[in-house]
């Protein structure tokens, strides 16, 4: 006689997603890639869902409400400080994303996940949620803004984009990134609050490896899914042939 849990395991379906762990990335660069990912995902040519993570140069991004009044610095300091500023077609406003910073981009197809776009943000802030937990943060979501909060601090960002029912863009987690040039804007056209990091609220710098693995690890319970970084495309390819080989992990 089978035990439920024995039952329940029968019944569950574990879907597989091809996992691209890279190291640091130009922010366009990522961006074309996500792209060109959505593209074949949604005609087919790529059949599982992708993952990729990821840290990028230091780049201010704007969102579709974006916009420049939310800088509280000159164009020229931008300019001195070399600091990119890119327009994209992800939802929110304004944030900054530089290294010490972990971002994932999750290339998923709403429909065949059976997931409403809501429960989608939702299970992006819970992954992140859980994560800080493993270094004992408490972090909570919030009505004011899309992400995850310790207190009235903000120390994980979202911004999605969906086209045809693929998403991309994704989430921001500050592990031990540089708050200071959060301080050049109103981060997420907010104003008046401050950003943190897992590296200010724990006092100390977290593994950028093992924040990596509770990610990944939070993500498979969350979605309830397997990640696979060798799982094949169904042209016979990997995510792999789409990037540099020397960018890889």
């Amino acid at each position: 006689m089978q035990t439920r849990a024995a039952v329940t395991a029968s019944r569950r379906t574990t879907k597989s997603w091809l996992c691209a762990d890279l190291a640091l990335l130009d922010y366009e660069e990522a961006r074309d890639l996500q792209l060109r990912l959505v593209a074949a995902r949604g005609c087919g040519i790529i059949l599982p869902d992708i993952l990729l993570l990821m840290e990028h140069e230091p780049v201010f991004t704007l969102g579709r409400r974006g916009g420049r009044q939310n800088f509280r610095v000159s164009e020229l300091f931008l300019e001195e400080a070399r600091i990119p500023v890119v327009h994209v077609e992800r939802g929110g406003d304004i944030t900054f994303h530089g290294p010490g910073q972990l971002v994932g981009y999750p290339i998923l197809d709403l429909r065949a996940a059976k997931l409403t776009v809501t429960g989608y943000v939702e299970k992006l802030e819970e992954i992140m949620i859980r994560t800080v937990a493993h270094w004992g943060v408490h972090a909570t979501r919030s009505r004011l803004n899309h992400g995850i909060w310790v207190g009235g601090r903000k120390l994980g960002s979202l911004g999605i984009a969906i086209r045809r029912g693929i998403t991309f863009h994704g989430f921001a987690l500050n592990v031990n990134v540089s708050l200071e040039p959060f301080g050049w804007i109103n981060p997420c056209g907010l104003h008046g609050i401050k950003m943190t990091s897992l590296e200010q609220e724990i006092g100390r710098k977290a593994s950028m490896k093992e924040v990596r693995e509770q990610m990944k690890r939070n993500i498979k319970e969350v979605f309830d899914v397997d990640l696979n970084p060798e799982t094949p495309l169904s042209c016979g390819m990997s995510c792999m042939v789409l990037l540099d080989p020397d960018r890889q992990r």
